[in-house]
């Protein structure tokens, strides 16, 4: 970091009117140990904006093994279109043979996802936050409104912050909607999942994700046997 933070709520109130461009601009040059979270659309519009920034914007994301075809060739077009070294994360193999061993390859259908999601995805992520000091997420207000309405634009990640250290998040989409992530896409030419094309509006692993329809909201598509409270993997804790 180049300079010690403001409190971070009160940053949060000074960059609410700030565009993406503009609280990406200032993340950038607030830290210099700074990652980028890359999954979906949203993502790619960050790394977007941040490559013409900063064109060696550091990028990672979370390959659980489970993951579509077509996401991992996604994740080749990211990586060839901006030239760009993207980290990608493994879970602990031997946590996940355990796991299969003991409950199959399906178990989060019969005890809900959180087990799964906590090998293949939380564990791989805490690794990865020690390693930075502030990271940046596509989280949106509207993608959830029952577990994100109240997403900062940048706020303190007490939940994967080192012991005694402090780790800074910053969601520099929180105010935009789905139309304007899908409108920056397309007048820039970002490259997206092609599954988007078959109706998948919010794409997870392969087993707990399927498309919506128009009348249905984005994340209905995510573990969909599940209550709507629970449409979450933990990766976005706020403890």
């Amino acid at each position: 970091m180049t300079e010690a933070l403001l409190n971070t709520v009160d940053i949060d109130k000074q960059l609410q009117d700030a565009t993406p461009q503009e609280i990406l601009a200032y993340a950038l040059e607030q830290f210099d140990e700074l990652s980028i979270s890359f999954s979906g659309a949203e993502d790619v519009v960050l790394i977007d904006m941040a490559t013409k920034i900063r064109p060696d914007v550091e990028v990672f994301c979370l390959d659980t093994g489970r993951l579509h075809p077509e996401t991992y060739a996604f994740i080749e077009k990211v990586r060839e279109h901006y030239e760009l070294e993207i980290d990608v994360l493994s879970p602990d193999g031997e946590a996940v043979r355990k796991l299969v061993k003991d409950k199959g390859l399906y178990s989060f259908y019969e005890d809900n996802h959180q087990e799964c999601c906590g090998i293949r995805k939380i564990s791989p992520l805490r690794k990865k936050l020690l390693e930075v000091d502030a990271w940046v997420t596509g989280q949106r207000k509207d993608q959830s409104p029952g577990t994100r309405a109240q997403i900062p634009v940048i706020q303190e990640d007490k939940a994967f912050a080192r012991t005694g250290d402090t780790l800074t998040k910053f969601n520099p989409l929180a105010n935009w909607t789905s139309e304007q992530v899908w409108d920056y896409i397309r007048s820039n030419n970002v490259p997206y999942n092609e599954l988007h094309d078959r109706g998948f509006r919010s794409i997870g692993c392969e087993p707990c994700t399927r498309p919506t329809t128009p009348d249905q909201h984005e994340r209905e598509g995510r573990w969909w046997w599940e209550e709507a409270t629970k449409k979450e993997c933990g990766l976005h804790r706020n403890d």
